[in-house]
């Protein structure tokens, strides 16, 4: 039984990798933004644009991710995602122009849309009911480990750039600082599309596709003899039970018979995104700037974040298929909660002195403004400051310079916000991060869950790229006290629909719950 589970636990990992491109690709604009600002004179909307991208096109491509899996196969999709993260990342680094920048990304975040559906899927469809809730999250990890490793190479390039060794000045570091942050991936996607090759198809799509021997010979090495041939059994009943049925079509997942599935999936989906983790993820080194800590710190701190989030989705896999599914979303949409209101009473107690130290160093870097109407006026908020900036300097001047000035004079407890992101990022990495994955692997029926997986991945992309479009813009007109408090209110609002309607779906086959969870259409 140990060499069954060594096969799994292998596969699972190859075709996780996808994970960890998804989570480098996603997060590794973290550090690339405070370059591209500058660089393209980005407004907040398009720097908003540059981070959000990638999540338009990996919104699209789950809708069609999950029908082209059940066509043509999983693997072979996961394949054509691994190519395109590594067109992704050679195009974008070497972009010339935003507008190019932005194209390259939305290449990437086609690979990200397969890959991030179809992976898990996958894994579901191979791994054994006992150790699915683990496997499934094998992906999750992966995602928080690419974004941790993503922080990491971007804070070791930030340091290579103000480097005086030969081998910092042969490659430019200094030159092309973010150009090397997003040329960085194209390594792991090679390697990805080639460690593909060594896993086989999902026996589950072989035995819908008529290739029962097939199907047969992968649940062997991956459960052992007998359970192999019930688990084929049950697959085949399912297979019977929906044989009369046409072919799945997005109609099919409103039918009375899958409200409830599709109620949980839609819920999860939008709960996820909604409470604020790619804001965290995408913009740590910002949030972190802005409580005054300067920009290695912020950066070294974001690398605390990336691991912190690894550590605690490694305690989730183990927990997931011991205490299940539900407890860990009771126990995470508190945390929330409770994170995101550390986070908001932090930024509303703070307050905003533009001292004589500060005018002086913004005499040499900003001449020809007045600063004797601000100059030691205590600002209670991020939105006052920056209003008093625009009225002296400006809007363009102000969207320069304001970050940096805010920065610089704001009085906060800066170990206060450090606790409460981290709790936050803790309390998603514990629980609806890996747990949404699993529970969308478990919900649906044989026959659609290709199609459904992509219509839930579709709104669960949407609301992550509108959180990360408008982030910037929620900073500089909500504050980010305003914008904590509306994170942490979606954070209560997950905990008490978690209590009222999820199932526990732990240490149950997909064909069982499906017996469960699905009504017939008779009832």
């Amino acid at each position: 039984m140990e060499g069954k589970k060594g096969f799994v636990v292998k596969v699972s990992l190859i075709v996780a990798l996808g994970g960890f491109l998804m989570g480098f690709d996603a997060s590794v604009i973290s550090g690339v933004i405070k370059f591209i600002e500058p660089e393209f004179n980005l407004t907040k909307i398009q720097l908003g644009w540059a981070v959000s991208c990638l999540t338009l096109t990996s919104t699209l491509a789950m809708m069609v991710a999950g029908p082209l899996s059940d066509k043509y196969g999983r693997k072979l999709i996961l394949k054509y995602a691994a190519t395109l993260y590594a067109i992704s990342a050679i195009l974008s680094a070497i972009a010339p122009t935003f507008t190019l920048l932005v194209l390259a990304r939305m290449i990437g975040g086609l690979g990200v849309g397969a890959s991030l559906i179809i992976a898990p899927m996958y894994i579901a469809e191979i791994a054994p009911a006992k150790i699915r809730g683990r496997m499934v999250s094998f992906n999750q990890l992966n995602i928080v480990l690419g974004i941790s490793i993503a922080f990491f190479t971007n804070y070791l390039i930030l340091q290579l750039a103000k480097s005086d060794s030969s081998f910092a000045n042969a490659l430019s570091f200094d030159k092309y600082t973010w150009r090397w942050m997003l040329g960085l991936e194209s390594l792991p996607a090679i390697l990805y599309f080639v460690f593909l090759f060594f896993v086989p198809r999902s026996p589950r799509w072989l035995a819908m596709n008529g290739k029962e021997e097939q199907a047969l010979e992968i649940l062997t090495q991956a459960s052992g003899e007998k359970n192999a041939n019930e688990v084929l059994d049950a697959i085949k009943a399912s297979l019977i039970k929906n044989a009369n049925k046409s072919k799945a079509k997005l109609a099919d997942l409103f039918k009375p018979a899958l409200k409830l599935v599709l109620l949980i999936g839609v819920v999860i989906a939008i709960l996820q995104q909604i409470t604020g983790i790619n804001a965290v993820f995408f913009y740590a080194p910002m949030i972190f700037e802005q409580t005054g800590i300067g920009v290695d710190a912020s950066f070294s701190q974001a690398i605390l974040v990336g691991l912190t989030n690894l550590v605690f989705t490694i305690l989730a896999m183990w927990l997931i298929d011991k205490m299940g599914r539900k407890f860990l979303l009771v126990i995470g949409f508190t945390g929330i909660f409770i994170s995101m209101s550390i986070l908001a009473y932090s930024f509303a107690t703070a307050t905003y002195i533009i001292d004589s130290e500060a005018v002086s160093n913004l005499i040499n870097t900003i001449p020809g403004i007045n600063w004797s109407s601000i100059q030691n006026v205590t600002f209670t908020s991020d939105i006052a400051i920056k209003d008093a900036l625009h009225n002296l300097m400006g809007t363009e001047m102000a969207n320069l310079h304001a970050s940096d000035i805010v920065s610089q004079s704001i009085n906060i407890n800066s170990w206060l916000v450090l606790i409460g992101i981290i709790g936050f990022v803790a309390s998603f990495a514990i629980s609806v991060g890996p747990v949404m994955w699993v529970l969308f692997s478990e919900l649906f029926p044989n026959a659609i869950r290709g199609l459904a997986i992509s219509f839930i991945g579709f709104i669960n992309s949407a609301i992550s790229f509108s959180v990360q479009l408008v982030f910037p813009w929620e900073l500089e007109n909500l504050g980010n006290a305003g914008t904590f408090v509306i994170y942490g209110v979606f954070g209560l609002l997950g905990l008490i629909f978690v209590l009222i309607f999820l199932p526990e779906t732990k240490g149950k086959s997909l064909e069982e719950l499906e017996t469960i969870l699905v009504k017939s259409d008779k009832e």
